[in-house]
């Protein structure tokens, strides 16, 4: 399904479900759908990461998730 990053971001927010080999997944939910992201601890320097985040705090990991076809459908 292809998303505007606007679409995804706006009004939106991102929960932490999970970590797995030096990454965060995050979901958001779009259109009733939930729909799952990493977020390498290793890109994230010094940044904090919380359970709960504005989703247009996390844009720049959509994009890439979204670049990269690992903004998946969440279990």
């Amino acid at each position: 399904m292809e998303f505007k990053i606007k679409d995804i971001v706006k009004g939106n927010k991102a929960h932490f479900s999970f970590y797995r080999s030096g990454n965060m997944f995050y979901t958001v939910t779009v259109n009733g759908t939930k729909w799952m992201f990493p977020v390498s601890l290793e890109d994230i320097a010094g940044a904090s990461l919380f359970a709960e985040m504005k989703a247009i705090t996390l844009m720049r990991y959509i994009r890439q998730a979204l670049e990269d076809k690992t903004f998946v459908k969440a279990a």
